[in-house]
């Protein structure tokens, strides 16, 4: 399978004019991958100045419709042209109070209109200190992925990020990435079956940048990456592209 490399520019960047060149850049410095799927996750409100790469969004809501202001629907998202979304980033589960019966809701909305989901998971430094990652790893996929089929799995991809290194500078290493890693595999087959979980693609997030990500592809054997401040940098994320193929 193709590795996934995703884009997360959360609220970033705060021109039009500066998203219109980050994707420039982006888009001529990626045009010869050929064994790399890239999506790019930036604000909504740039996605229809983007043509030619594949977008996500970074959210949806948990409503199908109604008097939600300020929600974008799973629905719109799909009808807008976007292919993906992510759902549940630590970010919304810390500063919007995300849970994961929320969280399995959303992914069954986005399943429903035709949406690629990217589930993201991952424990806090305090969690992994006190040896409980298995424990919070296990009850994310148990529960985000409730009632969700073995043929819904066909649409979701799991990005593991270690909540301690995002934005940290403090990445995971390629030993503890891949035990991680080998981990989610095993609960997604405990959950669905070994075939299954062979064919969900399970990407690394966390402080990713040019000088690393290809370590967690070719040792950790992650599926991809999701890559969020060195994607707001042209060049860095064109490298990341590259290590993948």
């Amino acid at each position: 399978m193709k590795s996934l490399i995703v884009a997360n520019w959360k609220l970033n960047p705060q021109t039009k004019r500066e998203a219109e060149e980050l994707f420039k850049k982006v888009k001529a410095g990626i045009k010869s991958a050929k064994n790399a799927e890239v999506v790019l996750c930036p604000p909504l409100i740039y996605s229809p100045l983007f043509k030619g790469l594949a977008l996500g969004a970074q959210n949806c809501c948990s409503e199908e419709k109604g008097a939600f202001t300020g929600e974008i629907s799973a629905s719109m998202i799909k009808s807008a042209g976007l292919d993906y979304v992510i759902i549940g980033h630590s970010e919304r589960r810390k500063y919007f109070s995300e849970t994961d019966e929320l969280i399995n809701k959303k992914i069954k909305l986005a399943i429903r209109v035709g949406l690629n989901v990217i589930l993201c998971i991952g424990e806090t430094a305090e969690e992994r200190d006190a040896s409980k990652k298995t424990l919070i790893l296990k009850s994310q996929l148990e529960n985000d992925l409730r009632n969700i089929s073995k043929d819904d799995m066909k649409h979701i991809s799991i990005a593991y990020e270690p909540i301690w290194a995002i934005g940290t500078g403090n990445n995971c290493s390629v030993q503890e990435t891949t035990t991680s890693l080998l981990f989610i595999k095993q609960t997604i087959n405990n959950l669905y079956n070994r075939e299954t979980a062979d064919k969900t693609r399970i990407l690394y997030g966390g402080s990713v940048n040019g000088e690393n990500s290809g370590a967690y592809i070719k040792e950790a054997g992650a599926n991809g990456l999701l890559v969020g401040g060195a994607s707001l940098r042209a060049d860095d994320f064109v490298k990341i592209v590259r290590s993948a193929e």
